[in-house]
This record gives C-alpha cells, sequence and structure tokens, in this order.
C-alpha cells in the first residue's frame, strides 16, 4: 500500500499540496510510520485563496508549515471515529472541529472523499484549506 505522500503525488488533484509539502521539508515526516490522519485541501481548495497567498506563503516556510501541521492529526481516524469524537488536535497544536451531523466537515471545509486508507494513515479529501484560530 501507498504511504501518504504517494498517494498526493499520484492523485492528479494535489500537486498544490504536494509542492507546499516539499516547500515546508515535510515529505520526510508524511512518509514516516505514522500513524498520521491528514486533511488534504485539493488544487481546487488552494484555488479558493486569496490571490498571491500561496507565493506570500511559499516565502514565509515557517507559516507554510504551520498551516500544513494544522491539516494533520496524529493517529489513523476514518470517518465513522471522527463522528465520535467532534474534535482533535492537529500536529500544530491546534483544535479542529469536527462536523458529522449534515454530511462530513472538518472546521470550514466539507470532505470530499473519506477514509482514503494509507500505509502510514489516512488521508481525508477536503474542499477548503483550513487554518489555525
Amino acid at each position: 500500500m501507498a504511504d501518504i505522500v504517494d498517494i498526493a503525488v499520484t492523485a492528479e488533484s494535489f500537486k498544490t499540496l504536494v509542492a507546499a509539502v516539499q516547500a515546508a521539508g515535510l515529505v520526510e515526516t508524511l512518509k514516516s510510520p505514522g500513524p498520521f490522519t491528514v486533511f488534504a485541501p485539493n488544487d481546487d481548495a488552494f484555488a479558493k485563496l486569496p490571490a498571491g497567498t500561496i507565493q506570500t506563503l511559499l516565502q514565509n516556510i515557517p507559516q507554510l508549515t504551520r498551516i500544513l501541521k494544522y491539516h494533520v492529526v496524529p493517529g489513523k481516524l476514518l470517518k465513522a471515529d471522527l463522528a465520535k469524537i467532534g474534535t482533535v488536535n492537529s500536529v500544530e497544536g491546534s483544535p479542529i472541529k469536527i462536523d458529522s451531523s449534515d454530511g462530513f466537515e472538518v472546521k470550514n471545509a466539507t470532505v470530499l472523499a473519506a477514509d482514503i486508507e494509507a500505509d502510514n494513515g489516512v488521508v481525508h479529501v477536503i474542499d477548503t484549506v483550513i487554518l489555525p484560530g
């Protein structure tokens, strides 16, 4: 089975996320045994950000790293697990609210595809880049 990074690289919809993870130096971390739960914004999610945001973040690696770490939770949490919990703490340190009362949402993002299992965790594809705070 592929790891989280391999899944993102082979899927055509995560080019921006892969570039950001590479720029932030998080590839090795996300290839490690984990396990991790990753809320992965697709390219359309990054396209929703205000013009110039991605370029600004690529020039501010500490801020980019913080945002990317906010999308990662320690442990392998499937949709059913997350529905029972309600809130999880990200690797970045801030809480992420989970709402499964009407669909499946993570903070202000809708989960487009859940439970994509990897060797070292699970990926949930989201339609919006989530921010700490």
